[in-house]
């Protein structure tokens, strides 16, 4: 059904006025969802299956999708007046907007994904080749999934197979392998590079949240010391921002996922000013207070390298005015490829959603249900300063494992266990991104042949050291103090 438009110019990037052109949204749309496979990937009952049904075709459903956009654009009286038209980035808004209201989630976030990169690119921050488009590269996602495959753990039948069979433990012990081999791969290059005369001072392990960054950091640390290097580690939590600079949302609840929740410009300074050999005051902040209470000297000895844990490590404004020649990026991201029983591929997200549940509920007394309302911040951050930067890495490992989901099943699915109920969103009613969040991870979860609690706390099963440690507990890897 065509819907009347008003809108007769839009303010490009240079200001410069040109006639609306609609067509351009439907066609952004259209390559979105065709980068995941078709809007068929966001198929979802009872939210969006009446578009499907009136909408016969992708061709269809992205000129409606555009349509709605085209509403929301025409409903600011603004908009109409020739000298105060609609900007891109406005109109990108509405195109997110339209999607995520209809439950077009995964179409959305590679839009938004491909968006914030082109985005970055013409910063000059990354280049043609640095550019990942929607997130997911073909490339390095066919290999895992291979191995998967090679190994009978690519689809959520062959994963249930292998636990009940009592076959888990060569796939757990060749899966942290694989990881392992990537971690002395990352360590060479750092030393290659050393042996090569760069002068690397800085190391940054980054990627999206609960990817496994700390064990990660930690087991590289420990490779490099065997070959002499020593290390600063700074805690970058202490530069965020005062909560009172944080302003809660009708949830009561605040960004802290969004580089602009750190003191960017003081960390920028304190990094070059490190580099320099000079002393600085870094703030220590309390979370318990929700504010800096206080300064520790940190200085940067000869020989040192600064190694720094952190989810936007590779955020340009951070590094601004530090060569690249004096760092080593790392890029971690928990990319299990495993498709569930419709044939579709489950969210690298999601896995890393219910980690992040169960080190949320354990160590920092968060619910999972304010985990799941939460999460959209957490996903807005990796789609604009986290994932359009993994190609700028130097290295990127793979911090996912097909046994991850068996080890978490048990903490959320049973008695006493931590998965919220589906009459807990009945207050949430609007917030339709954590309710496809949500039964997504509760099918996902109720599908997977879990470990057993006693299983899951075997370390011969589960080695110690594992990445998935870090969540469901009983982590042999010491963690260093910052500083």
């Amino acid at each position: 059904m065509a819907v009347q438009n008003r809108i007769v110019k839009i303010q490009k990037r240079n200001r410069a006025l040109v006639r609306f052109d609609e067509s351009r949204i439907c066609k952004a749309i259209a390559r979105a969802a065709e980068s995941i496979g078709g809007f068929a990937q966001d198929f979802l009952p009872g939210v969006n299956d009446t578009i499907f049904a009136a909408h016969k075709t992708d061709t269809d459903i992205a000129t409606f999708l555009a349509d709605t956009a085209v509403v929301c654009l025409n409903s600011n009286p603004q908009h109409c007046i020739t000298n105060f038209p609609p900007t891109i980035e406005t109109i990108q808004d509405e195109v997110l907007h339209a999607l995520r209201s209809y439950g077009f989630q995964k179409t959305a976030d590679a839009y938004e994904c491909y968006r914030w990169g082109r985005h970055w690119m013409r910063e000059g921050e990354i280049t043609a080749a640095q550019f990942v488009g929607n997130g997911f590269q073909r490339e390095r996602i066919g290999k895992i999934h291979e191995w998967n495959r090679q190994h009978g753990v690519d689809t959520v039948a062959g994963v249930n197979e292998k636990v009940r069979a009592g076959k888990m433990k060569e796939i757990i012990t060749a899966s942290l392998a694989v990881y392992e081999a990537s971690l002395d791969e990352a360590a060479e290059k750092v030393v290659a590079r050393l042996n090569a005369g760069d002068k690397l001072r800085m190391i940054w392990v980054s990627g999206p949240s609960s990817s496994g960054k700390t064990t990660t950091t930690v087991k590289l640390t420990q490779r490099l010391a065997k070959h002499g290097l020593r290390f600063l580690m700074l805690n970058l939590d202490d530069y965020f921002w005062s909560a009172v600079e944080h302003p809660t949302d009708w949830l009561n609840d605040r960004n802290f996922e969004a580089p602009e929740a750190l003191d960017i410009q003081l960390l920028n300074e304190h990094l070059r000013a490190l580099l320099d050999g000079q002393t600085v005051e870094k703030p220590v902040y309390s979370f318990k207070e929700g504010r800096r209470n206080g300064t520790k000297s940190v200085k940067l000895e000869p020989g040192q390298i600064l190694l720094l844990d952190c989810l936007h490590g590779f955020y340009p404004p951070i590094t601004e005015g530090i060569d690249s020649s004096m760092q080593f990026r790392l890029y971690i991201e928990a990319m299990n490829v495993l498709y569930d029983d419709a044939g579709r591929m489950t969210q690298f997200t999601d896995a890393r959603l219910v980690r992040r549940m169960l080190r949320d509920v354990k160590h920092r007394n968060h619910s999972p249900l304010a985990t799941i309302l939460h999460w959209h911040y957490v996903r807005y951050g990796e789609l604009f300063s986290i994932i359009p930067f993994m190609g700028l890495a130097d290295h990127v490992v793979n911090g996912g494992t097909p046994f991850d989901l068996a080890a978490l099943k048990p903490f959320f699915l049973g008695e006493g266990t931590y998965l919220p109920k589906p009459e807990d969103f009945a207050q949430y009613a609007g917030f339709l991104d954590a309710r496809i969040r949500y039964d997504r991870v509760k099918n996902l979860l109720e599908s997977v042949e879990g470990f057993t609690q006693a299983q899951v706390a075997d370390t011969n099963l589960i080695p110690g050291d594992a990445v998935i440690r870090e969540f469901v507990g009983g982590s042999t890897v010491q963690i260093p103090h910052n500083e």
